[in-house]
This record gives structure tokens, sequence and C-alpha cells, in this order.
């Protein structure tokens, strides 16, 4: 099949078939790094309860970095998934960067302080980070402590998890030679997650936990509702997955065994 015409019979020039597939990247890429960033700001904000499960609000997001990196994977091949991911790292040492930075540089003058930037405790908290606090404490303190220990622990699991996925990813799509799309989708995704979700939490809650403000069943809890949220998504996602690859391939004209990058022909047969 000729790339340039595929299956719905008009030519395309092939610069506009080039950033017809640079757009489709563009749109993947920016879910990833979207969902990644909410992951990140959000995070361990607020606990919420999704039937047996208690998560922090900044996972509800994550699963779409797994379904992006996945299309990514099989669009365009494993040099743009581990891109991707790269970039994805890049932009958590930026926000690490940025928190430090806010931490670091002096305040405005107290009688300069508008009203909503210190909070007053009737009680003294702990704070992730170690810090026990009374009487006040800053709004951007309190974002500190909470954001920068989940930044550093989700760098350390993007970087173990997302850089399984994408090898992974290729190893089922080699060992099914091509074949059964939902196997290298879905045992790439529950097999990095699993070692996301257990590295996420222990980092995150490890502080507290060898300080005993958390107790080991619920850091358990945690660990397993993080995990059995990520791998129930992942699972729900199979349909979608396929419809998206299927309309994709098509969209971005895609012959057999070929990646939407130039010379991009991939080593195995199409899935089917």
């Amino acid at each position: 099949m000729d790339a340039t015409t595929g299956t719905t019979g008009r030519s395309l020039d092939p610069a506009e078939l080039h950033e017809r597939r640079e757009r489709v990247f563009l749109v993947l890429a920016g879910t990833f790094l979207a969902a990644m960033t909410l992951l990140n700001v959000i995070g361990i904000t607020r606990f919420i309860q999704l039937g047996p499960m208690a998560l922090a609000v900044g996972v509800l997001p994550y699963p779409l970095t797994f379904l992006c990196t996945d299309l990514v994977c099989e669009l365009y091949g494993k040099a743009r998934a581990n891109f991707l991911v790269s970039v994805g790292l890049g932009l958590n040492f930026l926000i690490l960067g940025v928190l430090f930075l806010g931490d670091a540089i002096p305040p405005v003058p107290a009688e300069q302080m508008p009203p909503w930037q210190v909070l007053q405790l009737a009680a003294p908290v702990a704070l992730p980070n170690g810090d026990l606090v009374e009487g006040s404490v800053g709004l951007y303190q309190l974002i500190y402590a909470t954001t920068s220990g989940a930044v550093f622990a989700s760098m350390l699991a993007y970087i173990a998890a997302q850089y399984c996925d994408v090898q992974l990813f290729h190893f089922w799509k080699r060992v099914t030679k091509g074949k059964y799309l939902w196997v290298r989708n879905n045992f790439s995704t529950l097999m990095s997650q699993m070692v996301d979700s257990v590295m996420v939490i222990s980092v995150t809650f490890g502080a507290a936990f060898l300080r005993g403000d958390i107790a080991l069943q619920a850091l358990l809890v945690l660990i397993g509702s993080n995990y059995l949220f990520k791998a129930a998504v992942a699972l729900l996602d199979t349909g979608p997955f396929y419809l998206a690859v299927h309309y994709l391939k098509r969209y971005l004209r895609l012959g057999n065994g070929e990646y939407a990058v130039p010379g991009g022909a991939a080593l195995t047969a199409p899935a089917r």
C-alpha cells in the first residue's frame, strides 16, 4: 500500500502526511505530559475513597500516561516512546527546580503578605517531609512539603515504570510476532504499573512510616488501592486502545510493518 494514498483513495502530499503524523504525536505527547504534571502538582493534596480504593487525587489521570506510551510505541516505535519518556523526566526536573526556587527565595515582608498566605493551625501538624508545624504554616510551605516529596517519589517511580513499559511492550511484540495487540498492551502496562505503585507509595510515605506516623497496614492499603485502580483502568482501556490503533493507522496512512516516522519500517508484522 502506498502510504500517501492509504485506504481513503485521496492522495496526500508527503509534507501534508508528515504534518498529520507529527500533529498526532504532539497530541499524544501533550496528553502524556499533562497527565504526568497533574500527578505531580495535585499529587497527595487530597485522598479520596473510590469504592474499596483509597487514592491520592494525583493518581486519577496517571493511567493515561501508559495508554499514551503504548500508542506511541505501536504507531511511532520504540525510539519515539523513549524520547517521550525522557522529555517527561526532564519536565520532572523542571518542576522540582521551580519548587526549590520558590522555597529558597525570601518571602515579602509580613505586612505585605496577603492574608491567605498564612494558615492558622488549631493543632500541631506533621508534614510529609518530617517537619512538625505549630500555630501557623505558610501556604507555600504546605504546598512545598506535600508536593516536593511526591514529585521526587514520582520521578523514581516514573523512571522505572515508564521505561519498563516501553521495553516490555516491544518485548511482548517480539514474542507474539506482532500479533495479539491486547497482550502487549495489557501485560506491559500491568507489570510496569506494579513497579510504579510500589515505588511511588514507598518513597512518598517511607519517612512517615519510619517515624510511626503511618501504619504498615495503611501503607499496604495505599499500594493495593493505587495498583488496583491503575490495573482496572488498564484493562478497561483495551477496547479504546484497539479502536485508536485501528483508526490512527488509517489516518496516518501506515502500511504493513510501518511506523509513522521517517524510514520507520517495523521489524515485525502488524498487530491483528
